[in-house]
């Protein structure tokens, strides 16, 4: 029987809480044994912007992941140079954790109707499944990605979850830092407590 594992990469700048209940949502309704976070070391769809350093992001994952068991962090886009590319990390994971195991890429809705423009994207989705965490006001554009990628492939390895309404981005918590306001609730304790500490986003 495949071992089937979540991935859920992102920047995580900071991690926050919506981050951690989609997740645990995902892992309970697909039946995931485990759930690996990944921080990226250079989003390539945000470059530009300036971001934590690698580390503090890294720290602030693995603190807030702590308390769960079935959660996990890993370094592989850190300790790897140039943009993390998706494609690429997949096949590492594929590497490390051999034909018994099956991936599920959770991400958001928007990111996925996007997909045509991640690197090796046709591969990408071939290998691995993708599943939608879907909000009010962010639908799945499942026509589009059927015209881009083929009915068969996205029937079989595109899902859909609708996800606890949680309008909380990294984004307003940043602003919120720099502007004084709290973050209590949108973070967890750990990792308000390590923002202030270092001093991020001030």
């Amino acid at each position: 029987m495949k071992q089937k594992i979540g991935l859920m990469g992102g920047t995580f700048d900071p991690i926050h809480t919506g981050h951690l209940l989609t997740a645990e949502a995902v892992r309970e309704q697909f039946g995931l044994q485990r759930v690996i976070f990944i921080p990226a070391a250079q989003p390539p769809h945000k470059q530009g912007r300036k971001v934590a350093p690698a580390y503090d992001r890294l720290i602030m994952t693995e603190i807030a992941v702590a308390g769960n068991p079935c959660f996990g962090v890993s370094r592989i886009e850190l300790q790897r140079s140039g943009p993390s590319y998706s494609v690429d990390t997949l096949r590492e994971l594929q590497q490390a954790h051999g034909q018994e195991a099956e991936f599920y890429f959770i991400t958001g809705a928007d990111a996925i109707n996007e997909l045509s423009t991640w690197h090796e994207a046709q591969h990408l989705l071939e290998i691995c499944h993708f599943i939608a965490a879907t909000r009010q006001g962010c639908a799945l554009d499942l026509p589009r990605l059927r015209r881009e990628f083929g009915e068969s492939l996205v029937s079989s390895h595109v899902h859909e979850l609708p996800t606890p309404e949680l309008e909380i981005s990294s984004t307003d918590i940043r602003r919120r830092v720099q502007e004084g306001r709290s973050i209590k609730y949108l973070v967890t304790a750990e990792v308000e407590a390590y923002i202030y500490k270092e001093g991020l986003y001030s």
